[in-house]
């Protein structure tokens, strides 16, 4: 049984009293104290810092003003003259979330109260705080780079970080290659440069114009490029767990890269994932051998300062989707709300779409005679899974309802892409394929996006 033993104690209590105390409040008690909690102000104590060594528990405190939320058996007028809260022994037990099991034993100076965890704790409400900022403040970095080296210390913690990521069967398929050649990067850089323009004139024109002003890499200003690969094969025949599922040792690979990611935030480094280049071409600059493939490509670096937002949503590129849209229950589509619902709702107050974008969404008929027009964007819904073209969106309805659903969906990810207009056109003569184009409608005037039939 893990145990949590929660104290409240005067300045100056000696290490020999707590520890008596707490012998005593835990001898009806099996188990093993993984914690010890007490209120904010009073860790440094000497004595109860002896005491979590000795007991080789983790101190932990928590606010006097949510000490003060708990509802405790016993509550004392005294302590909450002294400390601010009614209890502090027992409240501490059953703030970090521990049942309790030994009410409030009192000594001189000091109480304790003895509290059990049903499963495992989690971090205290501070440690939650950082593990949830950094991961909110990581940003995709491309500009803002200064000429500063990278302490060797911190890359290797980085790259720690990195290596301690879960991999299907522990097979660890990833490799960091750190590149920092100027010739080298120049070379990757003329690759990306040429995939930029590339992917710029196959935008239409308004579109274009948007990513004209989109800075896509910092390969020349960063100190440093680090090149995450994979290896398929490492670990050989029998990797636990990827027989079923070989896409297991790319998605490995790429949880290294957020790891990596993660911790650089956390020292203050930026990076930026550069993904405007063949992996093949990539990997002939660097000299990979060719059972190994390049994953990811980071440029990393000191930054002047990381943003408040991600650089898509601050030029309006793109928006945030909604975790309420992601999250579904027991079964597709069964989210807290019905998306129609709340689309139709939505769109009785809906405020126009800023978006300059204009997209025309065409519903059945053969992709091919239409994919020629750079705005122009194919809904397939018959079962048939047309070839891999991202102008061409495949989504086979079951039924006239979940086509309004999806259309709804379509027109509103279009809407956080940056869309502004939808024309829609249906070729295909079926219920689901009116039940999309009304969904398109619906979803489009939630977000303030024009509509309008071909």
């Amino acid at each position: 049984m893990n145990l949590v033993v929660g104290i409240g104690l005067r300045a100056g209590t000696p290490y020999r009293e707590l520890r008596d105390l707490v012998a005593e409040a835990l001898t009806s008690v099996p188990g093993e104290v993984r914690t010890v909690v007490t209120v904010a102000g009073r860790e440094s104590e000497p004595g109860l810092q002896r005491l979590a060594a000795s007991l080789g528990a983790q101190l932990q405190t928590v606010p006097a003003d949510e000490l003060a939320r708990q509802s405790v058996p016993t509550p004392s007028d005294q302590v909450e003259r002294l400390a601010g809260t009614p209890s502090v022994a027992e409240a501490a037990v059953l703030a970090i979330g521990a049942e309790l099991v030994v009410l409030k034993q009192s000594s001189a100076n000091a109480t304790t109260a003895i509290g059990r965890f049903l499963a495992a704790p989690g971090y205290s409400a501070d440690e939650r705080d950082v593990v949830h900022r950094v991961i909110a403040e990581r940003r995709d970095v491309r500009r803002g780079f200064v000429d500063l080296p990278i302490d060797d210390e911190v890359l290797m913690r980085v790259l720690e970080s990195a290596h301690r990521a879960p991999s299907v069967g522990l097979s660890q398929p990833w490799d960091f290659l750190l590149i920092r050649d100027e010739a080298t990067r120049r070379k990757v850089h003329d690759l990306a440069t040429a995939q930029r323009d590339a992917f710029a004139a196959s935008l239409p024109p308004d579109r274009r114009q948007a990513f004209d002003g989109l800075k896509i890499e910092a390969i020349l200003d960063t100190p440093l490029n680090i090149a995450v690969t994979c290896d398929p094969g490492r670990g050989g025949r029998h990797v636990l767990g990827r027989h079923a599922d070989p896409r297991t040792t790319w998605f490995s690979a790429a949880i290294a890269v957020q790891n990596l990611w993660l911790a650089a935030r956390a020292e203050g480094l930026g990076v930026g994932w550069v993904s405007f280049f063949e992996p093949a071409e990539v990997a002939a600059v660097l000299g990979l051998p060719a059972h190994i493939e390049l994953v990811g490509y980071l440029c990393v670096g000191h930054v002047e300062e990381f943003a408040a937002a991600p650089e898509l949503v601050r030029t309006g590129w793109a928006a945030r989707r909604p975790l309420a849209w992601a999250v579904h229950h027991e079964q597709w589509g069964q989210r807290d709300a019905s998306i129609t619902d709340d689309a139709l709702q939505a769109g009785e107050n809906a405020v126009r779409a800023t978006g300059r974008q204009t997209v025309r969404v065409v519903v059945g008929g053969d992709p091919a005679t239409y994919l020629e027009q750079s705005d122009a964007l194919v809904v397939v819904i018959d079962g048939e899974k047309p070839p891999a073209d991202f102008g061409v969106l495949w989504r086979p309805a079951r039924t006239a309802v979940e086509a309004v659903e999806l259309g709804v969906e379509i027109a509103r990810d279009l809407a956080l892409q940056g869309v502004g207009e939808l024309v829609v056109r249906v070729v295909e003569e079926s219920e689901q394929a009116d039940g999309l184009a009304r969904g398109l409608r619906v979803g489009a005037r939630a977000c303030g996006v024009t509509h309008s039939s071909a």
